[in-house]
C-alpha cells in the first residue's frame, strides 16, 4: 500500500475539491491525477486564459445570423417580391393575349376556309 501526504487547503477550496472528486472520480488521488494528466498531456497551464467563452461565441454567431436574416428579408423585399410581382403580371398579359391569338388563328383558318369553297 502507498503512503499517504498530508497538503493544507483552505476549508472551502477542499469542500469544492471533494464534491468535484466524488462526481467524477472513485478516490480523491484519482481525481488529482486526473487534473494533473489533464493539464500535462494537454501542454497548457491552468492560469492560461483560453478566449472567449462558448456562450460568447454563440451570442456573436447569433447576432451574424439575425444579421443575414435580415439582409435576406431585405432582398426579398426590394428585389424578389417586385420581381416577381413583374413577371406575374407579364404572365397575366401573356394569358389575356392568348385568347386573341386562338380568336385570329381560328378567323384565319375560316378565310382560308372560305376561299376554298369559292
Amino acid at each position: 500500500m502507498e503512503a499517504f501526504i498530508t497538503i493544507r487547503f483552505k476549508r472551502e477550496t477542499a469542500k469544492r475539491f471533494q464534491e468535484f472528486s466524488k462526481t467524477h472520480y472513485k478516490t480523491h488521488t484519482d481525481a488529482m491525477e486526473g487534473m494533473l494528466d489533464f493539464f500535462f498531456y494537454n501542454e497548457i497551464s491552468p492560469k492560461e486564459n483560453f478566449g472567449p467563452s462558448v456562450r460568447t461565441i454563440e451570442n456573436l454567431i447569433k447576432k451574424r445570423i439575425n444579421g443575414v436574416i435580415a439582409i435576406i428579408k431585405d432582398i426579398e423585399k426590394t428585389q424578389t417580391k417586385p420581381t416577381a410581382a413583374m413577371l406575374l403580371s407579364l404572365l397575366e398579359q401573356e394569358t389575356n393575349k392568348k385568347p386573341l391569338l386562338i380568336e385570329k388563328k381560328k378567323l384565319h383558318q375560316s378565310e382560308l376556309n372560305q376561299t376554298k369553297n369559292k
